[in-house]
């Protein structure tokens, strides 16, 4: 029986060592998961961390400075910056052809006495200030009015215009914790204020419409939210977009007398079609720009056509002052360009399209509506 057994036995030992053989000469299998882990650092990533590049080969050039000198009716900017700041931030529009940068931070009283001392001394033809109403005393009787004396006191110390900050609507409030309506009465001699200094108002009413959505896989803004969890608008802690907007809409249409400008598209950069009739409805209001060039970016063939038709009532804005980030504007509403990147991803993980505007929307946008508004800006210095 043994002799049987040992040549089974050696021909055994010799399949195993040739098995072994083979592994040691083969790599181990890798699993997906394995792959992955060698491929991407730390074994995962998020949509936050995934920017490919674009493969795709269009024409394209970049816009490093706008085509016309445009007025920025939405910017910043602190009063008490040093002077040397300050003639960077000239130099800096002058760059990218700004002209004239209109300063929404200019505050009331005292605030705008040093606005007006560290930039419009300054820089006569380059700065123009709105002033802010302080809502700490709503509760005191005859609020509206003091309000409405003290913005007629900004006025001569050298406000043009009136800007209402987000948490108008959102967090102001009496005292016994009821929430400022935009349209409360009591705001009413305010409005009458600014037509009768004629004034333009300009209004940031709520925020972009998924601030107030749940935050999970279907918000656009999913991003945003993550990475500026305080931007999120929860239905327990403050009003619907909705009910804000309705307010707003009321608003407009009660004083028709006052020049109303709404702040970053009202909101509606998203559906054309609406703000557009919001715009058909009310003869006496504008919109701006501001932070919302993306929607239009990613539309062009619909924000072509709306912008010719309401090449009247549309203001060049860009909110916070980086004259790094307004070539994406000029490109935006100058070229024909395509699948082109946005400055700020978690703004927009799309990429953008030109709009190819005429010269006489764009020289309407840039600064021909914003002079309509503001007749104290020399407007000479602008091409017809």
């Amino acid at each position: 029986m043994m002799r049987f057994l040992l040549p089974l036995f050696f021909l055994l030992l010799l399949e195993i060592q040739g098995l072994k053989a083979v592994q040691e000469a083969s790599p181990p299998p890798s699993s997906a998961a394995t792959a992955q882990k060698e491929m991407i650092p730390g074994g995962e990533m998020t949509v936050r961390e995934y920017d490919p590049r674009s493969t795709l080969v269009v024409p394209g050039r970049e816009y490093p400075r706008a085509k016309y000198p445009f007025i920025d009716f939405h910017s910043h900017h602190r009063p008490n910056r040093p002077p040397e700041e300050i003639d960077q931030v000239v130099r800096d529009m002058d760059r990218i052809n700004m002209a004239v940068a209109v300063n929404l931070s200019g505050g009331s009283g005292e605030r705008i006495k040093a606005h007006t001392a560290n930039y419009v001394k300054r820089y006569p033809t380059r700065f123009v200030l709105f002033a802010s109403p302080d809502f700490s005393g709503i509760d005191e009787p005859d609020w509206g009015k003091k309000a409405a004396a003290q913005l007629e006191q900004d006025v001569r110390n050298g406000a043009q215009g009136l800007k209402l900050f987000k948490n108008f609507g959102l967090e102001v409030k009496y005292k016994d914790g009821s929430r400022l309506k935009v349209d409360d009465p009591i705001l009413d001699p305010i409005w009458e204020a600014c037509a009768r200094l004629r004034i333009p108002a300009i209004l940031h009413t709520g925020e972009p419409s998924e601030f107030f959505q749940p935050i999970d896989k279907h918000n656009e803004r999913w991003q945003e939210l993550i990475e500026h969890p305080d931007r999120a608008r929860p239905p327990d802690k403050y009003p619907r977009f909705e009910e804000l907007m309705a307010e707003r809409d009321r608003l407009f249409l009660k004083h028709k007398n006052t020049t109303f400008v709404a702040a970053h598209m009202g909101w509606h950069a998203n559906d054309l079609a609406r703000l557009g009739k919001m715009l058909d409805q009310t003869p006496n209001l504008y919109v701006e720009l501001a932070a919302v060039i993306y929607d239009f970016g990613r539309q062009p063939l619909t924000g072509h056509d709306w912008m010719v038709r309401y090449q009247d009532r549309v203001l060049m804005g860009k909110d916070i002052f980086a004259a790094s980030e307004y070539p994406t504007y000029f490109r935006v509403l100058e070229s024909r360009d395509e699948y082109f990147p946005y400055y700020r991803k978690y703004h927009a993980f799309w990429r953008m399209y030109g709009l190819s505007l005429p010269d006489e929307v764009l020289k309407k946008i840039y600064y021909k509506n914003a002079l309509k508004l503001l007749p104290k800006i020399d407007a000479s210095r602008f091409p017809r």
